[in-house]
């Protein structure tokens, strides 16, 4: 199959979910791609995409739907691009994470694995989510069904995710499921207040309008953040929205506001003001407290990262005489949450906010045995580090989706933990990284831990113990 003419393939039996959530089918030897598709699916598949060891997609006609569908629970699934799994039962999801994780780990790792347990599944599949951001458009997507109608459509104004692949384009949501209450309630109150009182959307394309994102986060302990984000400020409009919100919804805890005019929608860069009540809210864990500012990194599933969590206390195997080392600690989550069963923590993390939100939550728990440092993993856990602070019994380390640079990898071996405790959220990085150790260390048990139901997102943790030859 040359690179010319696309074709046009009939009667495909999909037969596997692949890495990213995709699914896929095989075609003359090679791999074909194809979204929104599960295993049995029989369907027509257009190619889009051709290349020497694989093709891409996407459904034309399906002739027969696999036993293994479900009805989606969500009237915006297959459109907004989240919980790309509802047609899929719970169960079945999980099967697929485990063995994604598995076959990386073989796969990638060329590793042999021992003790693999159980993916730990969410007790909650719907309103399990603690933030959810959201954008305004002063265009809602039209779907294909509706522009097929050939009918004159009103292009009402729109708040809610972006369509995947189009960076202007936004579905209107009126009901998401990954969020419990308020959210809702929050969401459709600015859509329909803006409405009335001629509140302009923004215009990602052309860069204007006065109303940008909104980003909305509900804790455990029941407070709510709310944070609106403005292109450019008006006072008046600005205000009275936000006592209109005040008003209606009492239960807000934290009411914040940003003026953005970059081209992007990061506020990280970016001053947020609290204009009601604190310019916080908490998590707890365990009867320890967690303070969650607007830029602050918490896990998104609150109980499942209690469960991420305490399956990595027990995988470090600490009684209380350890020095650990928390390897992009974030808001010093898990360096605080396993600080009881060791003799010190030393938590090291690039984001120099997240260090002293941190250090503000152990002091907030009385926690004396922690330590904190910020700066660029590779720059600053070094010999001169180790030498100074001691050398670990047990590593513990929590990487960005990227993975850990090789020189933090080369210094973890030198530094020689009895155990690495490696969680992570992508699994083919993860299993490159083990194979960098594997030399040292070997695999002694896999937990794989499901963050994000209907997604293919899961976290894993392995835990690496030292070869005695070594």
């Amino acid at each position: 199959m040359g690179r010319g003419k696309k074709p046009l393939l009939e009667k495909v039996e999909i037969k596997k979910i692949a890495a990213e959530g995709k699914s896929l089918a095989y075609i003359d030897e090679k791999v074909l791609f194809v979204p929104n598709t599960v295993p049995g699916d029989i369907v027509d598949v257009q190619v889009t995409r051709k290349r020497k060891s694989f093709l891409e997609g996407f459904i034309v006609k399906t002739h027969k739907l696999s036993a293994l569908r479900i009805q989606p629970f969500c009237p915006h699934f297959g459109i907004c691009g989240g919980c790309k799994w509802q047609n899929l039962p719970y169960e079945k999801q999980l099967e697929f994470k485990q063995q994604e994780i598995i076959d990386n780990l073989q796969r990638i790792g060329k590793v042999h694995l021992q003790n693999i347990y159980p993916i730990i599944g969410s007790e909650k599949t719907q309103e399990y989510r603690n933030k959810l951001e959201f954008t305004f458009s002063n265009k809602r997507f039209l779907t294909r069904e509706e522009i097929d109608k050939d009918i004159s459509i009103d292009r009402t104004p729109a708040i809610g995710f972006h369509v995947p692949g189009l960076f202007d384009k936004v579905v209107d949501i009126e009901n998401c499921y990954l969020q419990g209450n308020p959210s809702n309630e929050i969401r459709n109150f600015i859509r329909q207040y803006a409405l009335e009182n001629d509140l302009s959307f923004f215009d990602i394309r052309n860069q204007n309008g006065f109303l940008r994102t909104l980003i909305i986060r509900t804790a455990s302990t029941a407070e709510t953040m709310v944070i609106l984000a403005f292109f450019y400020d008006d006072p008046e409009k600005r205000e009275n929205l936000l006592k209109a919100l005040i008003r209606q919804f009492p239960q807000i805890t934290s009411l914040m506001y940003v003026i953005n005019e970059k081209a992007n929608d990061t506020l990280t860069d970016q001053e947020i003001i609290c204009y009601s009540g604190k310019d916080h809210i908490f998590e707890e864990m365990e009867g320890l407290k967690f303070k969650i500012g607007p830029k602050s990194f918490y896990q998104t599933n609150s109980g499942q990262a209690y469960q991420l969590y305490k399956r990595t206390r027990e995988l470090a195997g600490l009684t209380g005489k350890e020095t650990v080392y928390d390897l992009y600690t974030g808001t010093g989550t898990i360096a605080n949450f396993v600080s009881r069963e060791a003799a010190q923590v030393i938590g090291i993390e690039y984001v120099p906010e997240a260090i002293e939100d941190a250090k503000i939550n152990s002091a907030l728990n009385q926690i004396s045995n922690t330590t904190f440092y910020a700066g660029d993993m590779k720059d600053v856990l070094n010999e001169k580090f180790i030498a100074h602070h001691g050398r670990p019994e047990v590593i513990i380390t929590d990487p960005p989706r990227a993975g850990m640079h090789p020189d933090v990898i080369h210094t973890i071996l030198q530094a020689g933990p009895e155990r690495i405790v490696y969680v992570s959220c992508n699994s083919a990085t993860q299993a490159r990284d083990i194979q960098l150790m594997d030399p040292f260390y070997q695999v002694k048990a896999v937990q794989p831990v499901d963050m994000f139901p209907h997604t293919h997102h899961v976290e894993n943790i392995v835990l690496l113990e030292k070869r005695t030859e070594h």
